[in-house]
């Protein structure tokens, strides 16, 4: 799948951002408030860069995308400090400076990931939320169902006694009709026999 290249514009931003921090003061924990205060909002940017990040590249690929820019900036800082280091003021301590700088950079980094994570354990969570009530919908049209099937069932069971009470009742009519013709049919006879015994009684007297 096709990724949009607005996509790739937090990432971007992250690596602006850590790239960024290479130029502020090395003290974090300075008494000054203004310190920690940048150090804070660079920290809460990272945060929503990671966010994003999830939102549009997802959790795999925007974790190997953010895992990618904060080796990519580390690299760059240590190149950057090295060759500038009248600048930075690293004439000194050279090894444990650049452990300093590449270390906020991946504390930026490691606030993006927190982002990602937050932001995907939201997702989870709705997605599971969505699959309960999804459940229990389910289960009540099962059940719906299960009630209209007893329903046709019952009805189904209703009519066919209904046929057979009529089936039973026609049956009996009709032998209770086949007994009466029967009758009548022995009654007839016994009037003809005894018609013909009195009429050849009379032909023999």
């Amino acid at each position: 799948m096709e990724r949009k290249k607005n996509n790739y514009l937090s990432p971007v931003l992250l690596a602006m951002l850590i790239f960024a921090s290479n130029f502020l003061s090395t003290d974090i924990f300075k008494v000054a408030i203004e310190n920690f205060t940048v150090w804070f909002v660079l920290s809460l940017f990272s945060f929503v860069c990671g966010w994003l990040i999830n939102k549009t590249l997802g959790w795999v690929y925007g974790g190997k995308v953010v895992f990618s820019v904060i080796i990519a900036t580390v690299v760059i800082s240590i190149m950057l400090v090295l060759y500038f280091n009248d600048h930075f003021g690293v004439n000194d301590l050279l090894s444990e400076n650049l452990f300093l700088y590449s270390l906020r950079n991946i504390m930026l980094g490691s606030m993006a990931f927190f982002g990602m994570a937050l932001a995907e354990l939201i997702q989870t969570q709705n997605k599971l939320e969505l699959a309960a009530k999804n459940s229990d919908d389910y289960e009540k049209l099962l059940n719906d169902a299960k009630r209209e099937a007893e329903f046709i069932v019952e009805k189904g069971k209703l009519k066919a006694d209904n046929l057979i009470f009529e089936a039973e009742k026609k049956s009996a009519d009709l032998e209770l009709r086949r007994r009466n013709i029967e009758s009548r049919l022995k009654e007839f006879l016994e009037i003809e026999k005894e018609i013909i015994r009195k009429y050849e009684s009379e032909e023999n007297s």
